[in-house]
């Protein structure tokens, strides 16, 4: 039961993060203003995710501990 509920979050997971990808896409180019500014978000965005994912890992941990 445990294996079905881990299997059908990662499942919801990654659909929520595919459909948010695709509608970030839906700006077409020039729409961005007279000067779109380049701002690299790529590096604070991925330390973030990574630091998310590692601290929900921790909190199944502790729950099957004390199980």
């Amino acid at each position: 039961m445990k294996k079905d509920t881990l299997v059908s979050a990662l499942c919801g997971t990654a659909l929520c993060v595919l459909l948010t990808a695709a509608s970030a896409l839906a700006q077409g180019p020039g729409s961005g203003g007279p000067t779109p500014t380049a701002v690299p978000i790529d590096g604070g965005a991925s330390l973030l995710l990574a630091s998310g994912v590692a601290y929900g890992l921790k909190k199944l941990r502790d729950s099957r501990r004390k199980r």
